[in-house]
């Protein structure tokens, strides 16, 4: 770790030297101050860090050397205090070590798919929906609803939300998955627990230069919304269905009042998905020879139990359970997310070939 940590240092002294040598050359000028300030942060603690170290070696040269116990008795305290302090710098430099996720500042389109269940896996979807949306409002984000397909005992075939906020992709991609349900349903006479399913995808919206989509590749059809309206749903074909040849993707969205609003929304979460499919293709290549258990986005792992009878919730990856199931569905989920986030900056860390044992 201390090879990379000078590699920082010298790097960061470096650009304040071609910073002062530029000149009127203003963007690289810009360039190089956005890298600079990139490196501030760590660069700041790492000579903290130095300064500890320096500090320690010199507390306990004083203890072999002097006479004084005055003194002596100081630097022991000296040692006491800087051992702990020391411990945090290198914690907390390792997590500033861990490449950043591009992504983590973006908004996120999110998808929720009622799966095996019938009836009782639309109206988990829905329970899901609003298990999110308390979450995101404790977060003081946004939701906006893309598109939704409702059913009559009050639950969701599909949802598609848009959830804006900074940082948004950094907190909600880990529940990515297959959430799983078991209750007695309130259709059960007999008092039997069922067990239904859905899928959740969180997605990273991406911008449509990052993302090109040729317009022979897509077939648009329009079509009148079938959700609850006033005239405007009824004479004019406002929804919008897209097709996309290459992958055989349809997205459908009929939530915005106009045709072009609901194209737009549906071109988004097109890109955002051709996104996903080629971030996974990289991290695939790049995790060859290791399978992250977290933030991999594996549809079909079941990453989650929601476990009525018993109150618990239950996070498979990481093996922690909640016993306070309606705290939970109210969007009290931090406590799994800060979890899945720990175990997912150590195991990027680890790929970076710098341990705790460094």
């Amino acid at each position: 770790m201390l090879d990379k940590l000078q590699a920082i240092e010298e790097r960061y002294e470096q650009l304040g030297a071609e910073l002062l040598e530029v000149g009127s050359d203003y963007q690289r000028a810009g360039e190089i101050n956005k890298e600079r300030v990139e490196l501030e942060p760590i660069y700041a603690k790492v000579r903290e860090y130095r300064q500890a170290l320096k500090s320690l070696e010199e507390a306990k040269a004083l203890i072999i050397s002097e006479k004084d116990a005055e003194l002596v008795s100081l630097a022991k305290a000296d040692v006491d205090e800087l051992g702990p302090k020391i411990e945090v710098l290198e914690k907390e430099i390792r997590g500033m070590l861990v490449p950043k996720d591009p992504r983590d500042d973006r908004n996120v389109i999110f998808e929720i798919r009622a799966g095996a269940g019938g009836d009782e896996a639309a109206i988990f979807a829905a329970d899901l929906f609003r298990m999110y949306t308390r979450y995101v409002e404790g977060k003081r984000w946004k939701v906006e609803l893309m598109s939704e397909s409702a059913i009559g005992v009050g639950g969701y075939k599909e949802v598609i939300f848009e959830v804006k906020g900074k940082g948004a992709y950094s907190r909600l991609k880990y529940e990515s998955g297959v959430h799983r349900v078991q209750r007695v349903p309130a259709t059960e006479s007999q008092g039997r627990i069922h067990t239904s399913t859905a899928t959740v995808t969180v997605l990273a919206e991406v911008d449509d230069v990052e993302v090109d989509i040729p317009e022979s590749d897509i077939v648009i059809e329009v079509y009148r919304s079938s959700g609850a309206g006033g005239q405007n749903v009824q004479k004019n074909s406002t929804a919008v269905r897209l097709y996309h040849k290459p992958t055989g993707m349809i997205v459908t969205c009929q939530d915005e009042r106009s045709q072009l609003q609901n194209k737009l929304r549906a071109l988004s979460i097109l890109r955002a998905r051709l996104y996903e499919i080629e971030e996974q293709k990289r991290r695939a290549e790049l995790e060859a020879d290791r399978r992250s258990q977290v933030g991999t986005g594996e549809r079909s792992e079941k990453i989650r139990t929601y476990n009525y009878p018993q109150s618990r919730v239950t996070d498979h990856r990481i093996g922690y359970s909640s016993y306070n199931l309606p705290v939970v569905m109210d969007g009290a989920i931090d406590q799994f997310i800060d979890q899945l986030s720990t175990q997912d900056e150590s195991e990027r860390l680890a790929a970076t070939g710098v341990d705790d044992d460094e």
